[in-house]
C-alpha cells in the first residue's frame, strides 16, 4: 500500500554518515542572515563563503545521469565540492526529516519532488532565500512562504517502446487506451495518486474515478520507481507506461535505448524544486548552488540534458502542449484524500 507523505514521517530511517566533515551547524536566524541576504555585494560575498566553506550536500532524487554532471559543473566553476546522495523523492524527504527531527546536521540542499519539499518546509526542515532568478520562475514555482522554488518540471506522459508501438498507434486521450487491445501492453507507477488528483481536476472527480475503475479492470503492470518504469519501456517488457516521466524517457532516447513519449491528453504537470536547510552547516554555498540551478546557465544545463527548465528565461519545450499544472500546497492539503482512494483503486486490487 501507498504511504502518504505525512505517514512517511513516522517511520524510521538508517542515517548515513557524510564523508565530509561537518562544521557545527548554524542556527535558524544565521542561516536566514546568508539566505535573505540582498546587498550590493551579495554576489561577491556568498561566493567568497562558499569557497571558505569549500562543500556542501545535496539529497535528490534526480537521476545520476543528470545529477551528477550537474553538480560537476558548479563544481568546475566554483571550486566547491558537491557530495551528492541519490534516491526516490520518498527516500530523500525521509532522511532530511529524520536528520532534523535528531538534530543531526548533514544536508544543505534538498532537490525533488516538490509535493515533498513542500511537506518539508511545514517542518521547517527548509528556510526561505532570496535569489535574483526567482522573478524568472512562474507563479506556480513559487510558493507564498518562499520555502522552496521550482527548478524543473516533471510530466506525466505515455512512453512506448518504439521497437513495439509506433507513436501513432497511441491514442490522443487517455480514454482510448480503455480498448480492449491494451490490456496486459500497459504499465503504472505504484505510487502516482497525484496523477490521479491531476486527472480529477481536469475532468472532474466522477469521470476520472471511471476511468480510473475501468483501467484497473484491465490489469495494468504497476511497478514502483519512475526510473524503473522508463527501464522496463525501453526493454520492452512493459510496451506503454501511461505515467512516465517525460523527462525519464528523453534521458534514455538520448542515450540509444528504443523509447520515446507523447502528450496524451490530458498531460498532468508538476514541478520538481529544491529548498535549503534551515540549519545547514555550509549555508553560503548551498545559496550559490541555488543561485547557479535557478540561473539561466543552470536552466539550460537542464534543458541540455532532457529535462524541463522551469524558468522563463530558458526557451524549451514547457509550451509545446497544453497541461495542467498541478499546486503542490493543494496536494499537501488533500494528500490522504487522493491517496486513499489511490490504494482503494489501484494498490489494493
Amino acid at each position: 500500500m501507498v504511504r502518504s507523505l505525512f505517514q512517511i514521517f513516522v517511520l524510521a530511517a538508517a542515517c548515513v554518515s557524510s564523508s565530509i566533515a561537518q562544521s557545527p551547524a548554524p542556527s535558524p536566524a544565521e542561516s536566514a542572515a546568508v539566505y535573505l541576504y540582498q546587498g550590493a555585494d551579495r554576489s561577491a560575498r556568498l561566493i567568497a563563503g562558499a569557497r571558505r566553506e569549500g562543500a556542501l550536500v545535496l539529497y535528490t532524487s534526480l537521476a545520476t545521469s543528470e545529477s551528477v554532471p550537474f553538480t560537476r559543473a558548479f563544481e568546475k566553476k566554483y571550486g566547491v565540492k558537491v557530495e551528492l546522495w541519490r534516491s526516490l523523492s520518498s527516500q530523500v524527504m525521509q532522511r532530511a526529516l529524520n536528520e532534523a527531527k535528531a538534530r543531526h546536521y548533514s544536508v544543505d540542499v534538498i532537490e525533488t519532488n516538490a509535493p515533498e519539499l513542500e511537506a518539508l518546509a511545514r517542518e521547517r526542515v527548509t528556510a526561505r532565500f532570496a535569489s535574483p532568478y526567482i522573478a524568472d520562475i512562474p507563479s506556480w514555482g513559487v510558493p507564498a512562504h518562499g520555502m522552496w522554488v521550482s527548478d524543473r518540471v516533471d510530466f506525466f506522459v505515455a512512453a512506448f517502446n518504439t521497437a513495439k508501438l509506433r507513436r501513432e498507434e497511441l491514442p490522443v486521450t487517455y480514454e482510448g487506451f480503455l480498448d480492449p487491445k491494451w490490456k496486459g501492453r500497459i504499465g503504472l507507477e505504484a505510487t502516482d495518486q497525484e496523477w490521479l488528483a491531476g486527472l480529477s481536476k481536469y475532468w472532474g472527480e466522477e469521470r476520472a474515478l471511471d476511468f480510473f475503475r475501468r483501467l484497473v479492470a484491465m490489469k495494468p503492470d504497476v511497478r514502483k520507481g519512475h526510473v524503473l518504469l522508463s527501464e522496463l519501456v525501453a526493454a520492452g517488457e512493459v510496451p506503454v507506461s501511461l505515467t512516465n516521466y517525460a523527462s525519464n524517457a528523453d534521458s534514455m532516447k538520448r542515450h540509444g535505448k528504443p523509447i520515446d513519449w507523447k502528450p496524451v491528453e490530458p498531460v498532468i504537470g508538476r514541478p520538481q524544486a529544491l529548498g535549503l536547510a534551515a540549519s545547514a552547516p555550509h549555508p553560503n554555498a548551498a545559496l550559490l548552488f541555488a543561485d547557479f540551478v535557478l540561473s539561466p546557465e543552470g536552466q539550460e544545463l537542464f534543458n541540455s540534458m532532457g529535462r524541463f527548465p522551469a524558468s522563463s528565461k530558458v526557451k524549451s519545450r514547457l509550451g509545446a502542449f497544453p497541461y495542467l499544472m498541478l499546486d503542490p500546497v493543494a496536494l499537501i492539503d488533500e494528500d490522504e484524500k487522493w491517496l486513499k482512494l489511490w490504494n482503494e483503486l489501484v494498490t489494493a486490487r
